[in-house]
């Protein structure tokens, strides 16, 4: 179990605040980044957080994962390396 996680279904109106605050009830957030799209820097639906150890990031997954914020039911799971 890796400690990144991927959020899917995100409010539009998460940024990187909210993301962070939704998570640190489950543990040490490292970080938390909401994906912006570049052109018109409005969210793209998705995020990253990072958590301090690998125990916290399952208990955040198993958690959040089907939670309903503003409407939005989030997918949250392990995030897959990314392929270059």
């Amino acid at each position: 179990m890796s400690n990144n996680i991927y959020v899917g279904n995100l409010p539009w109106s998460f940024k990187d605040d909210s993301l962070k605050e939704l998570f640190e009830e489950h543990g040490e957030v490292t970080s938390a980044k909401v994906i912006v799209d570049r052109m018109s820097g409005r969210s793209r639906g998705f995020g990253f957080v990072e958590m301090a150890s690998a125990d916290e990031a399952g208990s955040a997954i198993e958690a959040l994962n089907g939670y309903e914020t503003d409407g939005r039911e989030l997918k949250v799971n392990e995030a897959k390396p990314r392929d270059d």
